[in-house]
């Protein structure tokens, strides 16, 4: 098997459970800032000591984005097909990610203004996954308002996912560089 197939020459990608359609359509665009993210995150865990916490956390966390890839990937009519923690996203990994983001908030604080990413290489490649995470989440939602599967938890999760990496970058850094001099 090859990795190319030439069905894409034409513009278009087939989704998860059969069909295509044009690669620059709603869902193809989310799911396309999903492996984004994805890839940032692996920039992140390449920072981090192999088999620490955090390097587990970030596996753990990218793994999950191919969740949130199948369901968007997925035509409305075939969501059926879709599998919860496997290929859809559930209230519970929306809660996984709250609960952890309750830890940090415990442990570190929460910060009072604006922070200037670029602490250290870690916290800065864990922003711009943030960064990544939330076009995702914008191109989620105009996916769902286009007529994506309604009733997915996808935009929740993303939208935790967000503010968990936000925490999780806050949390790298010894010290904050807050946006304006005091």
């Amino acid at each position: 098997m090859k990795i190319y197939t030439r069905k894409g020459d034409d513009g278009t990608t087939g989704l998860f459970y059969g069909g295509r359609v044009p690669k620059d359509s709603t869902g193809p665009v989310a799911y396309g800032d999903i492996d984004e993210t994805g890839a940032c995150l692996g920039m992140a865990r390449a920072e981090t000591e192999p088999g620490s916490d955090l390097n587990d956390e970030l596996l753990r966390l990218q793994r999950s984005l191919f969740i949130v890839a199948a369901e968007l990937a997925t035509a409305p009519d075939n969501h059926h097909k879709l599998v919860d923690g496997e290929t859809r996203v559930t209230a519970d990994m929306v809660a996984d990610l709250e609960r952890a983001i309750d830890e940090i908030e415990a442990e570190r604080g929460m910060p009072e203004v604006f922070l200037v990413p670029g602490s250290n290489r870690l916290g800065a490649a864990l922003d711009v996954a943030r960064a990544t995470a939330r076009r995702a989440e914008r191109n989620a939602v105009t996916h769902m308002r286009a007529g994506g599967y309604q009733g997915s938890y996808v935009l929740a999760y993303l939208n935790r996912l967000t503010d968990y990496l936000f925490m999780l970058a806050r949390a790298a850094e010894e010290t904050w560089t807050p946006s304006k001099e005091t």
